[in-house]
């Protein structure tokens, strides 16, 4: 539970918004559920949802810390949210759409049964990479994001952790990769085939240390395991990769996970977006769960 005390500026402000004021990170969801079961208290007296504040009152909110701060044990939190779409931050190891021989709770079950809405995924992330997922909360927001990620209108950039260190201080990465859906992979290659799709991806290096180098990697186009083949092919593996990195590397550094996490969003609409033009120019970004010194201060013997 938290207690703050409404300001001046509050004066004649429905206490939603009050809330919100002192507590951005809180969901919509889990605010307007707190106000209809009467869990906030006004000067020691349950309070609806129209209630509007006066400059000076003791609001209780009976709220866990972890929601209100929007954080929580689900393995997400959420980064961002209005009336039409949410980004989460989701926490590696958590699935975000049912695999073939799912069991566990994905991303979209979670939320949902907190926050009892339908959500839709406008993109997909892989289980074992961290960082920023947009979702819509109605069909024209979706409809939207679905055709601004298609015509390359939202910039994805991702940090990660790669062996070695980069021939080069940026570039931009362009073949050709061919999934195989038997084993569940992609290879990469210099020249077309029949069944391959060119992928582009751009790279910065933002630190070196020891042997290793920290990424910024903009995902131009949008492939299958494109980030980790990719580097992977080049000879710069993700430390953590289990499927295309190097074992005796992620032994070494007791990398349980893959070091890569969808880090920043941009959206450059260059097109009217309907419902969502007010989020033209806006740039969403977390912190990576992970770093260059806490890696190899964890590295194993």
């Amino acid at each position: 539970m938290r207690t703050i005390i409404a300001k001046e500026k509050h004066s004649g402000k429905k206490i939603d918004k009050v809330i919100r004021d002192f507590f951005p990170n809180l969901s919509s969801g889990m605010l307007f559920k707190t106000l209809r079961k009467k869990d906030i208290k006004v000067n020691g007296i349950r309070v609806r949802e129209d209630y509007q504040v006066l400059e000076g009152d003791k609001i209780d909110i009976y709220i866990i810390d972890d929601y209100l701060l929007g954080k929580n044990d689900e393995g997400y939190s959420i980064v961002y949210e209005d009336n039409n779409i949410m980004v989460v931050s989701k926490a590696q190891g958590v699935p975000v759409h049912p695999d073939r021989n799912q069991t566990e709770a994905t991303l979209i079950d979670k939320l949902q049964k907190l926050h009892g809405r339908h959500l839709v995924l406008c993109h997909r992330l892989d289980r074992n990479t961290a960082g920023l997922v947009i979702l819509a909360k109605n069909n024209a927001a979706l409809d939207t994001m679905l055709e601004k990620i298609k015509e390359r209108e939202i910039h994805k950039y991702y940090t990660c952790i790669v062996s070695g260190i980069m021939e080069k201080s940026r570039a931009e990465l362009v073949d050709h990769l061919e999934k195989n859906d038997k084993i569940s992979k992609v290879f990469i290659s210099d020249k077309k085939t029949r069944d391959s799709l060119e992928i582009v991806t751009r790279y910065r290096v933002l630190k070196t240390l020891e042997n290793l180098s920290m990424l910024e990697v903009e995902l131009v186009t949008g492939r299958t395991h494109q980030i980790r083949a990719h580097l992977a092919h080049y000879g710069h593996p993700i430390i953590g990769d289990g499927k295309y990195g190097r074992n005796s590397e992620n032994k070494q550094y007791g990398a349980k996970y893959q070091m890569l996490c969808a880090s920043r969003l941009i959206f450059d609409f260059k097109t009217s977006a309907g419902p969502l033009n007010y989020l033209n120019g806006k740039t969403i970004a977390i912190e990576p769960p992970f770093s260059l010194e806490s890696l190899l201060s964890g590295q194993k013997p």
